[in-house]
């Protein structure tokens, strides 16, 4: 994807794993303070909320690139669907 690696999109993109990063870390250190069941599944479910937002993010971004963008060949855009359809299937699966 090579709209991903546009410098202002990208960084955007690494800053958000970075926090993702942090708020996972966080998980680990609350199970190792013993927290609450209540504390950690507050703390799992703003993880979750965050991947899912980046997940948009992304999948946003490859609707526009690689589907929609005018000037597509037929060929490009059944590529981009279909790399779409086969992320879609996986995310169901996933239980979101």
């Amino acid at each position: 994807m090579a709209h991903i690696s546009k410098p202002n999109y990208n960084d955007a993109l690494r800053m958000r794993v970075k926090r993702i990063a942090g708020q996972v870390e966080a998980i680990d250190k609350a199970l190792a303070d013993q927290a609450t069941c209540g504390d950690l599944l507050h703390q799992v479910a703003g993880v979750r909320g965050a991947v899912n937002g980046l997940m948009d993010e992304i999948f946003e971004a490859h609707l526009r690139e690689h589907v929609a963008r005018p000037g597509l060949s037929d060929a490009e855009r059944a590529e981009g669907a279909d790399e779409l359809a086969a992320v879609i299937r996986r995310y169901a699966k996933s239980g979101r």
